[in-house]
């Protein structure tokens, strides 16, 4: 069976879209944030990801506040952006509780929170998702939300790494390498980079400079040479 063209896929979806499914409105309204077989707008990727909130559906909203956050299709309110988030998180959607959480530990649109950021955090994480368990990570490390717990931070880091998390990968090579595993750190490392964006890798490279040997010439191995 033929493929459908990223146009085609754009067409039915907002027929979809039109006739009031809100799944189909979150998903539109993704492919105008994209410009993936439409031209990419962001004010109508806004306004299509606010009917399908209003449609119940929780990866809208999540997508209303990212929108709100950063200013796409309008200017930037963080204290919109949280309520989107919360919303969201309420009806069980893990980005949504990561992206509440960052909000409340940095007090961004609600004051500043880092246990109830821990609390959704770890509800996160218990619904898979490797972002809030890298997170939680650095909560640990950073002591956060209470007493640095460093045993903890590798733990989280490394789940976070085994679930795909090109951050969580990162700073599980950093224990590891901490620890004097350094085959084990490039490794790590490696999975990083190629899950990573060029911004990251090009931090991954400038972290390794200054990194001593082994692991400065292991690591350096396993990073795109283009960076």
């Amino acid at each position: 069976m033929e493929t459908p063209s990223p146009a085609a896929r754009a067409d039915a979806l907002l027929a979809a879209a039109r006739a009031g499914d809100a799944a189909a409105q979150a998903a539109y309204g993704q492919l105008l944030l994209d410009g993936d077989g439409v031209a990419r707008d962001t004010v109508q990727a806004l306004a299509w990801f606010a009917r399908g909130a209003r449609g119940g559906n929780a990866m809208a909203l999540n997508m209303a506040g990212r929108c709100w956050e950063l200013g796409w299709g309008t200017v930037p309110d963080q204290a919109r952006a949280a309520e989107c988030y919360r919303g969201a998180a309420a009806r069980g959607l893990p980005q949504a509780m990561y992206n509440y959480a960052t909000q409340l530990a940095l007090g961004r649109g609600v004051a500043r929170d880092r246990s109830a950021a821990l609390a959704w955090l770890e509800k996160a994480a218990a619904l898979g998702f490797a972002k809030a368990d890298n997170f939680v990570g650095s909560f640990a490390e950073d002591g956060w939300a209470g007493p640095c717990d460093m045993n903890r931070a590798r733990t989280r880091y490394a789940r976070a790494a085994e679930g795909g998390d090109f951050r969580g990968c990162f700073n599980h090579a950093r224990m590891l390498a901490g620890d004097g595993r350094v085959d084990e750190a490039a490794h790590w490392i490696g999975r990083a980079c190629a899950l990573g964006h060029d911004r990251f890798r090009v931090q991954v490279r400038d972290w390794l400079a200054a990194a001593p040997e082994p692991l400065r010439g292991r690591g350096l191995a396993q990073v795109p040479v283009t960076c």
